[in-house]
């Protein structure tokens, strides 16, 4: 039976009739529960009855940044071989499990976390036998030698074919440069995806994937009384690993630097930044604004008014705060033709000066507050959105009325909170600049990027 026959054949008409309501009336800011399990797992829970459905995200303090020296891709590869068998299932019987009850599992892996979410009927049924397969993949991997020998495959081939476009050369350098030292400034490479064994993922599964270190969000149609047997189940069996996430040291300020990487595309790719925000950062809400007026609002921002409406020089251009553990990125990208990415970047730098002097505009303020707090239960409409919200914020640590707070934070930020922000954290002598491609563009025909 798959999800979508079990799904229809379970809901009732309450349920259709609360999904009909969804659709149309935007959902109040959810009550998160907290607790710590028994096994010491941090659990952060939401009760929400529309649908007979469950969603779980179970975060390991074990992202890219986690990876030993000369074993970068390590953690990818342990998440991607997770489900390549368990305990005495094999690649096979995990997946014809999954068809049976209907269960969808998923996740990935960013620098901070390793992330292994489901979704299962709430049904005791489906929920507990897709808990207990769920909860072996998580404890009992095996990680097939011959499986990871393809996933390594295809992971180099991968890797190859990306090296060849200028988006992926002018991130990886850009990432080096401005992460220069730090864990956050490694990327994937061929010699430590060859030098990586199954011991080694036997390894760092050991290590990282304990309940200690571990934070599970689950938001669904089910009581706090089910969501602890659900956390338990899940976190009992999993190694006994470290206590707690590895401190991260938080990045230096790279010195203000220009790169030009050759690559025979006519659009060249600039990304401009430095290390920016973290999640729990002071000044979260004033750059948050800030940043939607300069270049996160799309059409509206001031950078798509001056560098594509009046000049024509891009097709798309954006900015954007990235939080993390420690500082993440600040980043400003486009793309032009290699001909006019001069023109392009002074017309960028010119932009910022003047915003990072003045700050927005009381009009661009109050449509960027508008906006994003009038916005922000669109945000919440679904339980797979409430979840990445919940997870957020008990992965990191943040207070439980994060979501009450983010709609009256932003309406109360103003021109100078946005204007001092600007000038403590964005420094000119600090920018990375890097310009990958537009080799191949001779400069013949309009003045206009193409998309």
């Amino acid at each position: 039976m798959n999800l979508s026959t079990a799904f229809f054949r379970r809901l009732r008409v309450p349920a259709l009739a609360a999904l009909a309501l969804a659709c149309g009336v935007a959902r109040a800011v959810p009550v998160i529960e907290q607790w710590t399990a028994p096994t010491g797992a941090r659990v952060h829970f939401v009760a929400s009855h529309e649908l007979p459905m469950i969603d779980i995200q179970i975060d390991f303090a074990a992202g890219s940044a986690a990876d030993p020296v000369g074993k970068s891709g390590l953690a990818g590869l342990t998440r991607a071989l997770l489900d390549a068998g368990a305990g005495n299932l094999d690649e096979q019987a995990i997946s014809e499990r999954r068809a049976d009850l209907g269960l969808i599992l998923g996740g990935g892996v960013d620098n901070d976390r390793t992330s292994f979410t489901l979704r299962t009927l709430s049904a005791a049924t489906e929920r507990d036998a897709s808990v207990a397969l769920a909860a072996n993949v998580l404890a009992h991997p095996t990680f097939p030698a011959a499986v990871l020998e393809r996933e390594r495959t295809r992971a180099l081939a991968g890797l190859r074919e990306s090296l060849t476009k200028p988006a992926t050369l002018a991130a990886r350098a850009f990432n080096t440069t401005v992460y220069a030292g730090h864990p956050y400034g490694v990327n994937l490479d061929a010699e430590s995806l060859n030098a990586t064994h199954r011991d080694d993922l036997a390894a760092f599964h050991a290590r990282h994937y304990s309940a200690r270190n571990a934070s599970i969000a689950i938001v669904g149609d089910i009581d706090r009384a089910t969501a602890e047997k659900i956390a338990l189940a899940l976190t009992r069996d999993l190694p006994a690993g470290g206590d707690a996430a590895e401190t991260l040291p938080p990045p230096a300020q790279p010195a203000g630097s220009q790169a030009r990487i050759a690559n025979p595309s006519a659009q060249a790719h600039i990304l401009i930044g430095q290390p920016g925000m973290q999640r729990d950062d002071p000044d979260y809400f004033p750059l948050l604004v800030g940043n939607h007026v300069l270049g996160g609002g799309g059409f509206t921002s001031r950078l798509m008014s001056e560098v594509r409406e009046k000049r024509g020089l891009v097709y798309d251009i954006h900015s954007y705060f990235e939080p993390r553990r420690v500082a993440g990125p600040f980043q400003i990208g486009l793309q032009t033709r290699g001909s006019q990415s001069e023109l392009a970047l002074q017309v960028v730098r010119d932009t910022l000066a003047a915003f990072i002097k003045d700050g927005p505009t009381e009009k661009e303020l109050q449509a960027a507050r508008d906006n994003l707090a009038n916005g922000f239960g669109l945000r919440l409409d679904s339980n797979a959105k409430i979840l990445g919200y919940v997870s957020m914020i008990g992965f990191y640590g943040l207070p439980l009325d994060w979501l009450e707070r983010y709609p009256r934070e932003v309406a109360a930020v103003n021109r100078a909170a946005v204007r001092d922000a600007f000038a403590r954290r964005i420094h000119p002598d600090h920018l990375v600049t890097v310009i990958a491609g537009g080799d191949g563009d001779k400069g013949e025909g309009e003045n206009t990027a193409k998309p």
